[in-house]
């Protein structure tokens, strides 16, 4: 270096000058020298700049000025200082001077580019600090706020343009989906063939031939209307809730309001109602009922009601067809069909045991018909349904109480409220009369009986009968009636009602048994009262 501050050893001759960099734009690599001198950018594997262009008074572009002052040939005029912001005082330059920034602290003039640089030089030292720097201390310009606004507004526009597809294509879909659906069309065309029933084919004469004879569509028009649904509810706030405890069927018997049902649908202490065919309820009140035979009488307030008409049971033929209807499973007027499969069976009931001569049936008869009507196809009523007749170990077997053995009954039930000559002894029993019933009440004694035991188990006894009074206790046996064995319930009823009348004394004779087997004997004798109740 000369004493013009001026690098000897340049490859563009002694009288090149570097330009000048200022400190803090150096690459933080670059090593600092102690001896008053700032860092000097030498060429290096970089190309080679040019040497430096001449100004119009041939010399070249250097920063070779006196100490003090910084200050450069131009053709504006005079000299700028450059006003330092970072202190009065002064500092080393570049080249072993001093540099003073004086001058008239106005704005540094046009930057000086060279060839290595991207940004230029010569800004102010407070621009500088507003902007980041890359690794060579120069500043980079903020374009990411333009950039995004450029993503956001094209995004914007890709939306729009999408949106507007889409209403696009469904706009010509709804146009077209017609157009669409008739040339798909159905793979396959399906015809239905209907056809309505001939010209007066439901006419009431084509029900009825010249006999007198109905088809079942007319047997079942005739008797529906007789036809009426009971239901039942065990006490007075049942009643208002309309809570029933079950439902049967009834036979409509006259227009003042009679209708003959099943004991087992009503119950003697509760409450009832009677809907009609056309849908008209009224409450109904018991005038009889008689639990040996499942027969009951009940009246209704009501006018104009349709009786049935009662047909002779004597006359009804195997093989013959009938019709049964009723509400099962409170379906209101059901009908169902079948045949008569045989006429006089003695068959008991469930409950009491008495035994009632029936018809055979293989039309359905389910709970819910009890108290309707078996009809022949002259719309005569022949038989009152009963589910407590139907055997619960076959299918297809179903039975009603003919009706010309329950007209004495039911004449009985609406003349005095019960069956007139009834009586009653007030106790429950079982009887033995089968090995099945033998074993199942082995089961509840908890032992068994002996071989040649044979008698009337008793269940319980009413405390406000004549028997109650004797010796006789609930778990014990009656074994004879006046000297005469009885094991079942017919044997006991018709023992007592061939000799004797209600108000009668019975003797009888009666056992206690033990779990050991022993068997203790006694007789008693009880008063028969008149059962008006028609419980027993």
């Amino acid at each position: 270096m000369d004493g013009n501050n001026n690098y000897n050893n340049s490859p563009y001759g002694s009288n090149y000058q570097q330009p000048y960099v200022p400190q803090h734009e150096k690459p933080s690599s670059e090593s600092s020298f102690n001896s008053g001198m700032q860092g000097v950018n030498e060429p290096n594997s970089y190309n080679s700049p040019p040497p430096p262009p001449q100004n119009n008074y041939g010399q070249q572009n250097g920063y070779n000025q006196p100490t003090g002052g910084y200050s450069q040939p131009n053709n504006y005029g005079p000299q700028r200082g450059y006003n330092n912001q970072y202190g009065s005082a002064p500092r080393q330059g570049g080249y072993g001077q001093q540099q003073g920034y004086s001058g008239y602290d106005q704005q540094p003039r046009r930057p000086v580019y060279d060839r290595f640089m991207y940004e230029p030089i010569g800004f102010p030292e407070t621009d500088r600090g507003q902007n980041s720097s890359n690794e060579f201390g120069f500043a980079e310009k903020k374009s990411r706020p333009t950039s995004e606004r450029a993503i956001a507004a094209l995004f914007l526009i890709l939306i729009l343009i999408a949106a507007g597809i889409s209403i696009i294509g469904i706009i010509h879909d709804i146009a077209k989906s017609g157009e669409i659906v008739d040339k798909i069309g159905n793979p396959q065309q399906v015809v239905l063939y209907k056809e309505s029933k001939p010209k007066g084919a439901n006419d009431e004469e084509k029900f009825k031939d010249e006999n007198g004879r109905y088809t079942t569509e007319g047997a079942a028009a005739l008797v529906k209307p007789s036809i009426v649904k009971i239901y039942t509810y065990a006490d007075y706030a049942g009643y208002m809730a309309k809570r029933t405890v079950g439902t049967g069927s009834g036979i409509v018997l006259n227009e003042d309001g009679y209708i003959v049902t099943n004991a087992h649908v009503l119950q003697s202490d509760g409450y009832h109602k009677v809907e009609t065919v056309d849908g008209d309820l009224y409450d109904a009140k018991i005038v009889g009922r008689d639990a040996k035979t499942d027969i009951a009488v009940v009246k209704v307030n009501a006018k104009d009601l349709t009786p049935a008409t009662l047909g002779n049971s004597d006359e009804a033929v195997v093989g013959e067809q009938v019709i049964a209807i009723g509400n099962p499973a409170n379906l209101s007027n059901t009908v169902t069909d079948g045949i008569v499969s045989a006429v006089n069976r003695k068959i008991r009931s469930d409950s009491t045991g008495f035994e009632m001569n029936c018809i055979q049936t293989n039309a359905d008869i389910s709970p819910g018909n009890s108290g309707g009507a078996l009809v022949n196809m002259y719309g005569q009523v022949i038989g009152i349904t009963s589910s407590k007749y139907v055997s619960a170990e076959f299918e297809g077997l179903g039975f009603a109480i003919t009706i010309n053995e329950a007209s004495p009954v039911i004449e009985e039930l609406i003349k005095n409220g019960f069956v007139a000559g009834r009586f009653r002894i007030g106790i429950k029993l079982r009887d033995t009369e089968t090995e099945e019933k033998k074993k199942a009440l082995e089961e509840i004694l908890g032992f068994e009986l002996p071989d040649d035991f044979k008698g009337i188990y008793i269940d319980s006894i009413d405390k406000d009968s004549d028997i109650a009074n004797t010796e006789l206790k609930a778990g014990d046996f009656i074994t004879e009636i006046n000297g005469k064995t009885v094991s079942t319930y017919d044997e006991l009823y018709d023992t007592i009602s061939s000799q004797y009348e209600a108000g009668d004394t019975v003797p009888a004779t009666c056992a206690h048994l033990d779990k050991n087997g022993k068997i203790d004997y006694y007789n008693i004798e009880f008063k028969l009262m008149e059962d008006t109740s028609g419980n027993y």
